[in-house]
């Protein structure tokens, strides 16, 4: 009878352990459906808690979110697909068509008709540079006529511009490289960027400044498409135990962002 009952004890306790490992994997399909986590980065020609870079050696994209996308692989225990876009808004765009199952980007009311937010990792402020030898001092220097600024079409950063500036020509650029260049070589008189892209770029063009206002702040957060009620409770969560654990701390200090402070 006894050996009837521990016989009987340890099959329940078998069937138990079978349902929830069931259930961890029907959890992890919901979440990664292709059996990759499939992470939507931005790459671009400076680095910051948002920007991926190129590594020079192997052409491979590095830096935060590409820290961020590693540590959330290897939280559901399934390989990493990095997928690749030039912005925010490309990201945001292919919410809708099963391209990427979790992304970064800076939050903005206008990008929650395609994805839902999670929370902020880091506060993301954007910042002009202004070319080698400009006498432009302040962001109200930029917008005078005559003044040739550029920006990254598809990002916050650009609508804000659009907005405010008055006399500037506004050019808005597809490919941030293609902005770089031209300011390097002083056909951009101001480039409106992430603050850390743009101070990136100027230790990299010599002569040119970041102005020290902000052109506008925000916070860069984990996001999901819509209709992915599981992705957005798990990113969530995801995002707020790596920021309790370290994990956000050292993504930003390993992907280049050392001086950035993790969101409260």
């Amino acid at each position: 009878m006894m050996r009837s009952r521990l016989l009987t004890g340890a099959l329940s306790s078998l069937v138990v352990a079978v349902g929830s490992l069931a259930a961890s994997a029907d959890g992890v399909r919901d979440i990664a459906p292709t059996g990759a986590l499939r992470v939507a980065i931005a790459v671009g020609p400076a680095n910051s808690a948002f920007w991926a870079t190129r590594n020079s050696a192997n052409g491979k994209p590095h830096g935060v979110t590409v820290e961020l996308a590693n540590a959330a692989a290897d939280k559901l225990n399934v390989p990493l697909q990095i997928v690749e876009y030039l912005s925010s808004d490309e990201i945001a765009a292919a919410g809708s068509t099963d391209a990427w199952d979790i992304s970064f980007m800076p939050a903005e009311a206008r990008r929650e008709q395609f994805v839902d937010h999670g929370p902020a990792y880091v506060a993301y402020t954007s910042s002009y540079l202004v070319r080698a030898g400009s006498a432009i001092r302040s962001n109200a220097d930029v917008d005078r006529s005559g003044i040739r600024v550029g920006c990254i079409e598809g990002t916050a950063t650009s609508r804000t511009i659009a907005k405010t500036l008055q006399h500037a020509t506004l050019t808005k650029f597809v490919k941030a490289e293609v902005a770089a260049e031209l300011i390097g070589n002083g056909q951009l008189d101001a480039l409106a960027m992430g603050t850390e892209a743009v101070e990136d770029l100027s230790r990299r063009l010599p002569g040119t400044a970041v102005l020290k206002e902000v052109v506008q702040s925000t916070g860069v957060v984990v996001v999901s498409p819509k209709g992915r009620p599981a992705v957005k409770a798990w990113a969530a969560q995801f995002l707020q135990d790596a920021k309790i654990d370290g994990t956000v701390r050292r993504a930003l200090d390993v992907g280049g962002s050392a001086n950035a402070r993790v969101a409260p």
